[in-house]
């Protein structure tokens, strides 16, 4: 197992410290290892970052650290991999579990390099103490955008949020069962009943709640997942934030909305998602359209019978769910494709000229 950096979990030890799942600890485990019953129902950012330790050193997990792979090739049928510090590497079968951090999404908007401000990715956000007293933008509509933006505010920042295409926002638990456990019931429905179960479940919590004041979003078949929970509503709805349509181009000071105002700010933190980390591939198989990679029987490469992607399915069963999923399935399929290549050796007739 090669991990890009110096730490096990490391993409989860670098995420900002208030961060709690949304996905409740009995649906969020990998497999054969629960959660200590002392963890609370949504663990936070620590919590899971202490699992990840203790599964490693339960089922012995031979983790190489400091193991940044640049590139993954094929030479007739072994897998080159190479290292970032010039290592190189040979196997039959490779699994591609990098998910999506470490490939943020950073859009390209008019006139950034003239902004006076500070421009950073919610990847790089850590804390609200260095925002206090600052005016603060934070654009996108997910749930990083909106537990960012309403930890900033409760910190005493000024806060706005820049909303383009809207979002569709349902409770983080019903009756005290986390949404996530319904929609583990509602995942083995066909896409369009399951956005329709959505907007119910959406519809529902308005009656008891009122109505959210995000604008609705439009259909995109790869934003699976809603905005759990009612942090940002509540915030926009107590004025500790302020809502605007999506942000048309960078000013000196600040942005240009697009519908023609300007606003001054200090900060402007991108939290415009993710994309599948996949450059280690160069380009080399197939995507399928939300961009990652395409896949038969949830995780084999449609390329490759030895080239499986574990983490590319994402859903309202909460992305760790899927994750250990998919890592048994991978398992369960490459352990039967080695007894196959195994069977066969055994079985194939030697030529004459064979010893």
């Amino acid at each position: 197992m090669l991990e890009r950096g110096d730490t096990i979990g490391h993409t989860w030890v670098h995420l900002y410290d208030g961060l709690v799942l949304h996905t409740g600890k009995h649906l969020s485990a990998l497999p054969g290892l629960r959660f200590p019953s002392s963890t609370p129902l949504f663990p936070t950012r620590g919590h899971f970052v202490d699992y990840l330790r203790r599964y490693a050193g339960r089922f012995d997990v031979p983790v190489q650290t400091n193991a940044d792979v640049r590139s993954i090739g094929r030479e007739d049928d072994t897998w080159i991999v190479e290292l970032g510090d010039g290592r190189s590497m040979r196997s039959q079968t490779v699994v591609v579990a990098t998910g999506i951090v470490s490939n943020p999404y950073v859009p390209e908007i008019p006139n950034q390099a003239h902004f006076r401000g500070r421009v950073l990715h919610s990847v790089d956000y850590r804390r609200p103490g260095p925002f206090a007293n600052q005016r603060v933008l934070v654009v996108g509509a997910g749930n990083s955008s909106g537990e960012i933006s309403a930890e900033l505010a409760g910190a005493g920042a000024q806060v706005t949020v820049a909303i383009r295409s809207g979002a569709r926002v349902v409770p983080r638990a019903l009756l005290g069962i986390p949404v996530q456990y319904i929609g583990a019931v509602l995942d083995t429905l066909p896409p369009p009943v399951l956005r329709s179960a959505m907007r119910i479940t959406s519809a529902l919590s308005g009656r008891f709640r009122g109505e959210s004041p995000l604008p609705p979003p439009t259909d995109n078949p790869c934003a699976a997942v809603p905005l759990i929970g009612f942090h940002l509503s509540d915030g926009v709805k107590s004025g500790r934030i302020q809502l605007k349509r999506g942000l048309l181009a960078f000013t000196t000071d600040g942005v240009r909305f697009s519908d023609g105002s300007e606003q001054p700010f200090d900060t402007v933190i991108l939290a415009t998602g993710y994309r599948a980390a996949l450059g280690m591939l160069s380009g080399s198989v197939t995507l399928d359209r939300c961009g990652f990679g395409a896949r038969q029987n949830r995780v084999i490469s449609v390329d490759s019978p030895d080239l499986y992607f574990v983490g590319h399915n994402y859903g309202p069963a909460g992305g760790l769910r899927n994750i250990a999923r998919d890592a048994r399935l991978a398992a369960r399929l490459i352990a039967d494709r080695s007894r196959g290549k195994a069977r066969t050796q055994r079985e194939t007739p030697r030529r004459s000229n064979e010893r």
